[in-house]
């Protein structure tokens, strides 16, 4: 399998995953989703957000682009929320699946105030990836602990068996 093939994957499950979070979380009232719990982000709401603005970031490494400027999470609407990282998952996919198997392997340097690197544009993805799916474990156990119960099964494994069934 071609690292293109399993890039193009990975991005296209990462916004498989987020539909699948915004699917459950949307009928959720803001009640639940603006309720205050010990975690990294304090509320599922905080942590949506974070992840959109951790893709954001992401993928203006990986595009070598301006960073995406968007409104704090107090200032928007839930929907606004849920739109915003799906549009940001939907770019992100498309553009990965834009790139060559030379391009996902093109080293891009970050220099930050947190860090210093220069990996390969894969490796990038990864790391955007893995991200989200650690903070989605977070929002589950969020979830948990107020009640909302009926998460459904969002792990990679899974999204490829029901890929391959459609």
């Amino acid at each position: 399998m071609s690292l293109k093939k399993i890039m193009s994957n990975y991005a296209d499950y990462n916004l498989w995953v987020n539909q699948q979070f915004v699917n459950w979380l949307s009928p959720k009232s803001s009640e639940l989703l603006y309720t205050e719990v010990p975690s990294s982000f304090s509320t599922i709401i905080k942590t949506l957000d974070h992840i959109w603005s951790t893709e954001e970031y992401w993928f203006s490494v990986i595009s070598e682009s301006d960073l995406f400027v968007k409104k704090p999470e107090n200032e928007m609407s839930k929907e606004e929320i849920f739109s915003g990282l799906l549009n940001s998952s939907a770019k992100l996919k498309h553009f990965i699946n834009s790139l060559s198997e030379e391009d996902l392997s093109k080293e891009v340097k970050i220099v930050n105030p947190w860090f210093e690197c220069e990996l390969p544009i894969a490796d990038y993805l990864i790391q955007v990836i893995n991200h989200g799916t650690y903070h989605r474990g977070q929002i589950v156990t969020m979830g948990r602990n107020i009640g909302i119960t009926d998460a459904s099964n969002t792990d990679y494994n899974f999204y490829n068996v029901v890929k391959q069934q459609q």
